[in-house]
């Protein structure tokens, strides 16, 4: 545990030491604070027209602001994570081979595993204050609306899932080259992959379709917005974490044997 400890505390420092962080989750916070007001607006000039005429609220339940608001925060939310995490995550092994402290770092009496954990913590914590931060957004709705707590609490936890699960591919894509761009790029495009794969599910047979949907990402997401914790749903983004360390470990392995 202390050899995690020393890794985090480092990959932590780096973080912050660097614009890298700040510039991240400053973005992050600009692009889904103005998308979460024009939602936010739209829904409370939806509300006055209703006022004036109820059919309009009758039409499509548009007064409901867990049903208007808080699930497309989510969906929100969700995507610029999407675009920001692999920056986060693309410098972690790639900055290491480019400069030549892989090496060094692999000869001290440390376990590849604890480096990996080291390493996966210290982005999880950047992702952990990046989602802290936007509690502001649901602190603002219960402020002006009366919410629906459940699927805040669980909305949430479907971010860090979701979030963690962005980190381990991130962090397998940056051991496989040292150029951060090429690592932000692998990771940016399979996780796009793996966001979108449910379009072709239509066109595939009926057990390739099921298992298209099975391993989209957003099909495991939707369930945590409307406030339902589904065992299925957890497995599946602890199976899709575990299989990209895992994947991360055998390539740091493979260095190694290279010499």
């Amino acid at each position: 545990m202390r050899n995690i400890y020393l890794i985090f505390k480092k990959e932590t420092k780096s973080y912050f030491s660097s614009p890298v962080a700040y510039v991240v989750i400053a973005m992050f916070l600009l692009i889904s604070g103005y998308l979460f007001y024009g939602i936010f607006a739209y829904f409370s000039t939806i509300s006055f027209q209703a006022q004036m005429d109820p059919s309009i609220a009758r039409q499509q339940n548009l007064l409901n602001v867990t049903e208007s608001v808080v699930r497309p925060l989510f969906g929100i939310i969700s995507m610029i994570m999407l675009i920001m995490m692999p920056l986060l995550t693309m410098r972690l092994f790639a900055e290491e081979k480019k400069s030549g402290t892989i090496e060094l770092l692999l000869s001290y009496p440390i376990s590849d595993a604890e480096v990996v954990a080291g390493k996966f913590l210290a982005c999880m914590g950047v992702l952990l204050t990046m989602l802290g931060l936007s509690l502001i957004f649901p602190v603002l709705i219960i402020a002006f609306g009366e919410p629906e707590i459940g699927p805040i609490v669980s909305g949430y936890m479907g971010m860090v899932l979701l979030g963690a699960a962005f980190i381990s591919l991130g962090l397998f894509a940056s051991s496989l080259t040292e150029n951060q761009i090429i690592a932000a790029t692998v990771s940016f495009g399979v996780l796009f992959l793996f966001w979108m794969l449910n379009l072709s599910a239509p066109f595939a047979g009926p057990w390739l379709g099921k298992f298209i949907e099975y391993v989209t990402m957003t099909h495991h997401l939707e369930a945590f917005a409307k406030g339902v914790v589904d065992t299925e749903d957890i497995i599946y983004y602890g199976l899709f974490i575990f299989l990209f360390l895992f994947l991360t470990l055998r390539i740091l392995e493979s260095k190694r044997w290279r010499g």
